[in-house]
């Protein structure tokens, strides 16, 4: 009876390994720093309204803790997007090719996303050395700040590329961070 079941069970195995560990729990805690990013963006927006409307006194620097958390929120989501292959694909295109090709393409596809995101940590980092002597108004912390969401997901982003592209050259598969 176990062996008709494994051998209904056609999936590749999941993905193993020291990187895929560290992976698991680099997306794990993108994904929780995103959720209490995104739960103290609605708690600044509703202080920033309740002191503009209610109190009469609008907080100055609600506005760009709120854009400066977005940045955080989206960037470091983006990049769990991709360990957890929630990715923009042509997956209708892919299932035409044959297996082969089929892995081919995946590798191609995950070395481009992973050269994408080597760019954004490294442009990422220029920019924020550029203007890191500079303070986000009203918040008083250097500019850098803006930009380092960039580097950690084109960071995230690489990480996950690899070891997506590792997971395909094995055969197995690289098991989601909110399984």
């Amino acid at each position: 009876m176990d062996i008709e079941l494994q051998a209904m069970d056609a999936s590749p195995p999941h993905a193993s390994g020291w990187l895929t560990r560290m992976n698991a729990t680099l997306a794990r805690t993108g994904m929780y720093v995103a959720i209490v990013g995104l739960m103290t963006i609605v708690c600044v927006v509703f202080f920033q309204v309740f002191g503009r409307y209610v109190l009469n006194d609008s907080p100055t620097w609600a506005e760009s803790l709120a854009i400066l958390l977005v940045l955080y929120v989206t960037l470091i989501g983006a990049a769990v997007g991709v360990r957890d292959a929630g990715h923009i694909g042509l997956e209708s295109l892919l299932v035409m090719l044959s297996d082969n090709a089929r892995r081919k393409m995946d590798i191609v596809i995950y070395a481009l996303v992973g050269i994408f995101g080597g760019c954004m940590a490294y442009n990422g980092w220029l920019l924020g050395s550029s203007v890191a002597s500079y303070l986000i108004p009203n918040l008083h912390i250097s500019e850098a700040f803006r930009y380092l969401p960039l580097v950690l997901s084109g960071v995230l982003i690489v990480l996950f590329s690899i070891e997506h592209i590792v997971a395909i050259l094995r055969g197995e598969e690289v098991k989601p961070s909110w399984n």
